[in-house]
């Protein structure tokens, strides 16, 4: 029964993943991508429903992490700008970081074993044992670039207290949205100007 959630997480995941492509060549077909007039309209339409429904997934996608986080965090700057953008991604990531921290914290590696595979939890385990862990894991947190939903579950399992979490992700989880964003935002612009050369 186990392994058959393992599984029904992985197919939710390729999933995801093709919705979010099909999703993006819908709103490009429809001119809503390609027309920043169009886009900031559509957007507007929904007001402050827009907002929470995105703070909503941004909260379920690092509960369930079966779509990388990146994608939404991306997305939550294309769609609201980099204001609204980063309060939306700010407050989604820090709600759906705590939620998980506290599962793991309840239900403990089975939990993380449904997402994370045998060899990688072994792999970051190892780091809980070292005397600075907690440096690791604010300077992964800290970074865009680090597998930050696994961090958290590993953190999950260590003796670290809820406040001492919560602190934690109050100070370092905006350094890594802000980079995270522009990275892949200013980085794509940069690869496409060396594509047009």
């Amino acid at each position: 029964m186990y392994k058959v959630w393992q599984k029904t997480f992985q197919i939710l995941g390729i999933i995801t993943l093709i919705a979010s492509i099909a999703l993006v060549i819908w709103l490009f077909k429809n001119g809503i991508l390609n027309d920043q007039n169009a886009f900031k309209s559509w957007v507007s339409q929904y007001q402050l429903m827009a907002p929470l429904i995105f703070i909503f997934i941004q909260i379920v996608q690092i509960v369930i992490p079966i779509l990388p986080g990146g994608v939404t965090t991306v997305a939550g700057y294309l769609v609201f700008g980099p204001w609204l953008g980063f309060i939306t991604n700010y407050i989604g990531i820090l709600l759906g970081s705590i939620i998980l921290f506290l599962i793991v914290k309840r239900y403990g590696r089975p939990f993380i074993k449904l997402f994370v595979k045998d060899k990688d939890l072994s792999k970051y385990e190892a780091k809980l044992e070292t005397k600075g862990y907690e440096r690791f894991f604010i300077f992964c947190m800290a970074s865009p670039i680090s597998p930050a939903d696994i961090m958290v579950m590993v953190t999950g399992l260590s003796s670290m207290s809820l406040r001492r979490f919560i602190i934690i992700m109050l100070i370092t989880k905006p350094l890594s949205i802000i980079g995270y964003s522009y990275l892949w935002i200013y980085g794509g612009h940069l690869l496409q100007y060396f594509l047009s050369l």
